[in-house]
């Protein structure tokens, strides 16, 4: 995995572009609108980014609130049960190590 460009710098590069390069050639009210959700969208993935490092530094410095590993266990189960059902039960295999 690259370290450059980082996820963070593709998504401003991408809102960038969109502002600044489509945007202002859409004359369709419908996608101008659907554009500028689009953005707003990316917007939001653009501001969890910039609080992963954070948290990963609360996390590594042992700033972890009681029930966070079992929070976490219960996300990934979720997202396994709908992404990748067939794996689940080896999540839970290993989960439960």
């Amino acid at each position: 995995m690259s370290e450059r460009p980082t996820a963070q710098e593709l998504t401003e590069a991408l809102l960038e572009f969109l502002g600044g390069e489509i945007l202002p050639t859409l004359t369709d009210h419908r996608l101008r609108f659907r554009m500028l959700v689009a953005m707003n969208a990316l917007s939001i993935v653009y501001r969890e980014l910039e609080a992963l490092p954070v948290e990963a530094a609360k996390i590594r410095a042992g700033d972890v609130p009681p029930g966070t590993l079992r929070h976490v266990k219960a996300d990934v189960e979720a997202r396994l049960r709908i992404a990748s059902p067939r794996y689940l039960e080896g999540y839970r295999e290993a989960a439960s190590e």
